[in-house]
């Protein structure tokens, strides 16, 4: 059964909209595989500006995601792998709602606006790192079409991760 997605639109993140990612992820549930608490304002200051250099230089980026009455609900989008171990020198693609925004279809329909994005940018594969545990974020990869190509133990954080992949 193929359930019909919600509206969402995409936009380069603003100045703002570091203060309202800081809000939408304040719950520990969120942050679960991302540190596991939240994350101070001069972190998503520091993210909102190297997405609109991503933006600005590669043509796509992790995005602001806004429901149908334009509020801010969380990010999707795609960027250059950040660390030097793991898919290095692959862009990656990646998502992150308010936990109030979970289980509504928000992060497939952003991520499908992704995938094409960065399609048109001329990228010709993506992978997505997710945390072994992390169902939710697994799920959508499979809703996304793409496979797992790779299993290894983050470095940083000794948890077993997957790496997804899917050309474009």
């Amino acid at each position: 059964m193929n359930r019909v997605l919600p509206v969402v639109r995409l936009r380069v993140p603003t100045d703002e909209d570091a203060v309202a990612w800081h809000r939408v992820f304040d719950h520990p549930e969120v942050m679960e595989f991302h540190g596991g608490r939240s994350a101070g304002l001069s972190v998503y200051e520091e993210l909102t500006a190297r997405q609109r250099r991503h933006d600005a230089e590669l043509g796509f980026c992790l995005w602001t995601v806004l429901d149908a009455d334009d509020r801010v609900i969380g990010f999707t989008g795609a960027q250059p792998w950040p660390r030097p171990w793991g898919p290095a020198g692959e862009i990656e693609i990646g998502w992150r709602l308010g936990r109030e925004h979970w289980g509504r279809g928000y992060v497939t329909a952003a991520a499908r606006m992704t995938l094409e994005r960065v399609r048109a940018a001329g990228v010709g594969s993506v992978v997505a790192v997710v945390n072994a545990r992390n169902a939710r974020s697994i799920s959508v990869t499979e809703r996304l079409g793409m496979h797992l190509a790779e299993t290894f133990t983050s470095p940083e954080t000794d948890m077993l991760g997957h790496c997804y992949r899917l050309a474009l």
